[in-house]
């Protein structure tokens, strides 16, 4: 991991470092308070959501996962549960039925997904609680989406530059296809973001974004 942070890291130009410090205290102004606004708004969704999981299946109706963030720290990813309650132990049995290249797992029509998890996917609502994970600081708004440690046990060394970042809500893979992007050409997005991030990116991408929570074909 040292060798990969030398040969990814910042321009040491005094002017370049201060440019990129006050990126970084920008983008943490813009988590906290996009993060509170974004919980008080849409509380009433949130709220309709965990009464429909409740009465819909049994089980949590926060689903809490181990994900890879910044460093390749673990932390526990929050989302509204969108399977049924032993999902993890039947995707053993669903391997053969994967769509997704890499050390992904994505399966359109996966049996697992409840009827009202296909609902919460389909506008991207299960991803509401990681707001919570972004006023913790293990997110940000925007930035690559975090993976699970036995996918990123698999990652090539141009793959874990992605470990380098804080991982967000949303990046280019949420508003540049999805599902229908291959592995490759997903990690070579979130690639692409950390060369090209800046305040301004970031702030196009949320835009871009709050039009995924209106339906998007490509979610799963």
């Amino acid at each position: 991991m040292a060798d990969l942070q030398t040969n990814f890291a910042y321009d040491t130009q005094r002017a370049k470092h201060k440019k990129t410090y006050n990126y970084f205290i920008v983008k943490r102004i813009m988590d906290i308070v996009g993060a509170l606004a974004g919980i008080i708004l849409l509380s009433p969704i949130m709220l309709v959501t965990a009464i429909a999981i409740k009465v819909n299946s049994k089980g949590y109706i926060v689903f809490a996962q181990e994900r890879v963030g910044l460093n390749g720290k673990t932390f526990k990813m929050y989302k509204f549960r969108s399977m049924i309650s032993n999902a993890e132990e039947l995707k053993k049995e669903l391997m053969a039925e994967n769509e997704m290249s890499g050390p992904m797992f994505k399966m359109k029509q996966d049996p697992r997904v409840t009827s009202v998890g296909r609902v919460i996917r389909k506008n991207s609502i299960d991803e509401l609680p990681q707001l919570f994970n972004v006023l913790k600081g293990n997110m940000s708004l925007v930035g690559p989406r975090p993976n699970l440690p036995q996918e990123v046990s698999c990652f090539e060394l141009y793959q874990k530059q992605k470990l380098l970042v804080k991982p967000g809500l949303t990046c280019y893979w949420q508003v540049m296809g999805r599902n229908k992007i291959d592995f490759e050409d997903w990690m070579e997005l979130d690639v692409k973001y950390i060369e090209e991030r800046s305040t301004w990116i970031d702030i196009k991408l949320i835009i871009k974004t709050f039009f995924v929570l209106f339906g998007d074909k490509n979610a799963a």
